[in-house]
C-alpha cells in the first residue's frame, strides 16, 4: 500500500490525485487541522490518517502495512521566526519517516526536497546534481532545513533504505491558488509594476509528480534529479504571466536598494502594527540571484518531456 505525506499540499495533492487517475489506492496522512483540497474530496480510494510527522507513535501507526512511501509533507517560511520549528518538521520529521521505513524495510522512499538543497553551477554553468551544497551565510533557513532533510534520508540509504530524492525549482501549477507561487500570479494579476532582476528555474506540479511516480515505479535507487523545466528570468515570467490575464507586463526594474528599503520598510511596518507585509531579507536576496539548473540527468533516466513554461502560465490564468 501506498502512504503519502503532506497530502494536503500542493505537489502531496496533485501526487494524490496523479495516483488515484492510475488505479492505486492511497493512504494520505494529514494534521488535524488541515483541510482536504478540493480536488481530493469525495474519494473513496484515499484512507485519510491523522497523523502529524514530529509525532513518531502516530506517524508509525500510520504506516502499518506500507510498503511505498512518498515524503512531500514540509514546512515553507522565509521568516527568521519560523526557523526552529522549520527545522523540527522538515529535519526531526524526515528522520522519524526514515527510521520507521527501515524499521518496517519498505520497497522504496521517494522523498520530495528542493533546488535550495543543490550546490550552485561553477564558472556560470547550469547548476547540476554533482554541485554539493556549502553552506554560506546566503543561504535560507528554508534552504538548510532541506540540506538537511536530505541528509537524514542518505543517512537512510547508508543504512539499508531504498530511496530517491527529486529536486524541483519553483512549481507552478493551476491548483496552488493564491498561496506559495500562485502569490506570484496574484501579484502580477493585481497590477505589479516592478520586476526583480534574477533569474529563476519552474516546474509544473504535473511533472513533478509523474516524474516522482515513474522514479517509484523504476529500478532507479539512492539517486537525487534536478526537476526543472526552463530557466526563466523574472521579467521575461511576469511578463508572461500579464499578457496571459491581458495585462501590461511590469516595466520597472528592482534595483538592489529597493528590495534593501523594502525588507527596512517591512519590518519597521510590523514593529509598529504588528502587520507581517511579507517581504523578508531571504525573499529580497533571492530575487536577485540568477539561478539555471540542469534537466539532463531526469530528462535521460526517464527520457523525460516537461511541459513548457509558457503552457502552464496560459492553464494557470484560465483557471
Amino acid at each position: 500500500m501506498i502512504l503519502v505525506t503532506g497530502a494536503t499540499g500542493f505537489l502531496g495533492s496533485e501526487l494524490v490525485r496523479q495516483l488515484l487517475q492510475q488505479g492505486r489506492t492511497v493512504r494520505a496522512i494529514k494534521r488535524q487541522t488541515s483541510v482536504i483540497p478540493p480536488i481530493l474530496l469525495s474519494n473513496d480510494s484515499i484512507e485519510w490518517r491523522d497523523a502529524d510527522i514530529l509525532d513518531y507513535f502516530a506517524l508509525e501507526q500510520a504506516m502499518e502495512g506500507i510498503t511505498e512511501v512518498y515524503h512531500c509533507a514540509a514546512m515553507v517560511s522565509f521568516r527568521k521566526e519560523d526557523k526552529k520549528p522549520m527545522l523540527r518538521v522538515n529535519v526531526e520529521g524526515t528522520a522519524n519517516l526514515v527510521n520507521i521505513c527501515l524499521r518496517n524495510n519498505i520497497r522504496k522512499l521517494v522523498h520530495a526536497s528542493s533546488t535550495s538543497a543543490v550546490g550552485v553551477g561553477k564558472n556560470g554553468q547550469h547548476t547540476t546534481e554533482t554541485d554539493h551544497w556549502q553552506f554560506n551565510r546566503n543561504q535560507s533557513n528554508y534552504a538548510i532545513s532541506k540540506y538537511e532533510s536530505e541528509m537524514e534520508v542518505f543517512r537512510g540509504i547508508a543504512e539499508g533504505l531504498n530511496a530517491v530524492i527529486v529536486n524541483p525549482s519553483i512549481i507552478i501549477g493551476r491548483n496552488a491558488g493564491v498561496r506559495g507561487s500562485g502569490q506570484l500570479f496574484q501579484a502580477v494579476k493585481n497590477g505589479l509594476k516592478f520586476y526583480p532582476g534574477g533569474t529563476c528555474g519552474i516546474v509544473d506540479v504535473e511533472d513533478v509528480a509523474d516524474i516522482m511516480i515513474r522514479l517509484m515505479n523504476s529500478d532507479i535507487q539512492t539517486e537525487r534529479f534536478i526537476l526543472n523545466s526552463e530557466n526563466i528570468s523574472y521579467h521575461d515570467l511576469f511578463g508572461s504571466i500579464a499578457r496571459a490575464y491581458g495585462l501590461l507586463p511590469p516595466k520597472y526594474r528592482l534595483k538592489s536598494w529597493m528590495l534593501r528599503s523594502g525588507f527596512l520598510i517591512s519590518a519597521l511596518a510590523r514593529m509598529a502594527t504588528g502587520k507581517e507585509l511579507g517581504i523578508t531579507k531571504e525573499i529580497a536576496r533571492s530575487a536577485l540571484n540568477v539561478s539555471r539548473y540542469s534537466n539532463e540527468k531526469i530528462t535521460i533516466a526517464l527520457k523525460t518531456r516537461f511541459k513548457p513554461v509558457n503552457e502552464s502560465i496560459q492553464e494557470i490564468c484560465r483557471a
